[in-house]
């Protein structure tokens, strides 16, 4: 057997003062030189196991019983939960990567500053091979330019770039231990890859040990030699990577497994957690994709062209091209799908059928309208027709208003002439639509969970009446259990109301699921355009192809 490198035992973690339990006695194993991966919904435990280890739990938790053991090379072990044990060692022998690597980092400072605090902090090496470290780190994460991203201040810096600066931090001092919580979320499909490859050559190179924290199950079957699966602060099942995906044992880990959008079917609807734990495992039909090319154009872009004036790390101002010569065309009742990573002008192409981005020539036509030049009156009371929902329900919600209050106002300010018995039976009548309760109307954004709150922007986008519908990563920041609810719901409500949507993803798998016909974006250029079986089974460029070989689990 493995020596282990880390254990707990029975470890239990309160809320102060009420004594509510977010950890239910957890145990386990970290096997030396091994990466294994916790899966789980949010809520489950997983990052406050993590903090639990680091010694960085938030005043309001304790441990009021259990042991967290670390076993170090050649010399005796030792308790974690003394915390000048844990001091002596975390950052140098215990290092994490956070999750947002932009509110990790300090953005007062260089990138390589950054980095060489960890050296100065944990080693004894003068300024000079300090600085010589640094590079050479930034090396080794394969950083295209060492030098450049030394000197660049972390909003210079892409989510991917930042990313590999927050792992060479934590590897500056050759940790026995890295915890990398849910690293790859905000990370395009292919940035992603190339994070999980690059762990995994730097675990086997340094003989690491790794704790890797996800939500996504597929993303833990290219990378995990075991897996520990928790929910509602317990460990409900684990074991080797092989045997969780073959063999799972519990309800809830098959559907982990089973909620993800497939790459080889479309059902009519997706399979959900709640589905195996209640066991309505009924196979949903094979949805067929709807050729829309006969139907009426409900919007067309021609020629459409954006740029934004910025800067580089120098202060050299230029000009960046978002969206070059665009055409399209969206049919009534269709769902069109734009993939790319970002930067690739997706999210700048939203915004200007919404008005909220003005581009300096071509035409955006929704039916006889042409957006662009409506009079800021007249697109006011267009504005109902086309909606958004948009990537973070956190932060798109007024938290000061009730739910009632910010669906009244969309009513009011487009309905003006309808009372307020009229409003009410359609407020409520949308939120039981959406999956909610009419007790949610008042209630505020904060008492909700984060699946809730995307529910709270879809019935906010729909309380126009619109006909049009702009989804803005809709479920990019979503678990994966409440993504399938949320994208079952998505095509349940545009059957309901007759929508159109233009569905924005960096995941190809997602898109495919729910699109009726795919657009590629690169550079804000279309590369390819048509039906998602056909792209994903014989893409016809190098893009598209390395999008898709970028898929978790393909």
């Amino acid at each position: 057997m493995t020596e282990p490198i880390l254990e707990i035992s029975n470890l239990v973690l309160e809320v102060i003062p009420s004594s509510q339990r977010i950890l239910k006695g957890i145990n386990l194993r970290l096997k030396k030189a091994k990466l294994t991966g916790i899966v789980g919904e949010s809520g489950s435990g997983k990052t406050m196991t993590a903090l639990s280890i680091m010694g960085l739990l938030p005043n309001k938790l304790k441990i009021s019983s259990g042991e967290i053991i670390f076993h170090r090379d050649n010399q005796s072990s030792f308790s974690l939960l003394n915390q000048n044990d844990i001091r002596r060692v975390r950052g140098k022998e215990i290092s994490m990567i956070f999750q947002e690597p932009m509110s990790s980092l300090n953005p007062s400072m260089t990138c390589g500053t950054q980095i060489e605090e960890v050296l100065r902090i944990h080693s004894s090496l003068e300024r000079k091979i300090r600085k010589e470290k640094v590079l050479h780190l930034l090396e080794k994460v394969k950083l295209p330019d060492p030098e450049k991203a030394s000197i660049s201040y972390p909003h210079q810096l892409s989510g991917g770039q930042l990313q590999r600066i927050m792992i060479s931090m934590a590897l500056a001092v050759k940790p026995a231990l890295l915890i990398a919580d849910e690293p790859t979320t905000a990370l395009d499909v292919t940035v992603q890859k190339e994070i999980l490859l690059l762990l995994k050559d730097l675990q086997k190179e340094y003989a690491l040990s790794i704790l890797f924290i996800t939500h996504d199950l597929r993303i833990l079957k290219e990378i995990a030699d075991d897996i520990i699966v928790m929910k509602e602060g317990e460990i409900i099942e684990n074991g080797e990577s092989n045997r969780i995906f073959n063999n799972p044992e519990k309800p809830y880990t098959k559907g982990l497994i089973a909620c993800q959008p497939s790459l080889e079917k479309r059902p009519e609807k997706l399979l959900t957690v709640n589905d195996f734990e209640q066991g309505n495992l009924s196979h949903p039909k094979e949805k067929a994709r709807i050729d829309y090319s006969t139907s009426e154009i409900i919007l067309q872009i021609k020629n459409l062209n954006l740029s934004y004036l910025s800067a580089d790390i120098y202060g050299r101002k230029k000009f960046f091209t978002a969206l070059k010569n665009i055409d399209l065309k969206v049919f009534q009742g269709e769902t069109l799908g734009l993939v790319g990573e970002s930067g690739c002008g997706k999210t700048s192409l939203g915004k200007t059928i919404l008005g909220l981005v003005k581009a300096q020539s071509g035409d955006i036509w929704y039916k006889n309208n042409n957006l662009p030049e409506l009079t800021d009156k007249e697109f006011r009371k267009f504005r109902k027709n086309i909606q958004v929902v948009f990537q973070d329900p956190y932060s798109s919600l007024n938290p000061r208003i009730k739910i009632k209050t910010m669906l009244f106002e969309a009513r009011k300010l487009h309905f003006p002439k309808e009372k307020y018995s009229e409003s009410l039976i359609q407020i409520q009548q949308l939120i039981l639509n959406t999956g909610l309760n009419i007790d949610s109307l008042e209630k505020y954004p904060h008492e909700f969970s984060g699946g809730q709150r995307q529910r709270l922007g879809i019935a906010r986008a729909l309380a126009t009446e619109p006909e049009f519908l702009v989804l803005d990563e809709a479920v990019s920041a979503l678990d994966v259990s409440i993504q399938a609810q949320i994208l079952n719901l998505l095509n349940d409500l545009k059957e309901k109301y007759k929508l159109s949507y233009i569905f924005i993803s960096h995941d190809l798998s997602v898109v495919k699921h729910m699109s009726d016909r795919i657009i590629i974006m690169q550079n804000g250029e279309i590369t390819e355009e048509g039906d998602p079986d056909k792209i994903y089974k014989h893409p016809k460029s190098d893009y598209t192809r390395t999008l898709i070989n970028s898929i978790p689990g393909s």
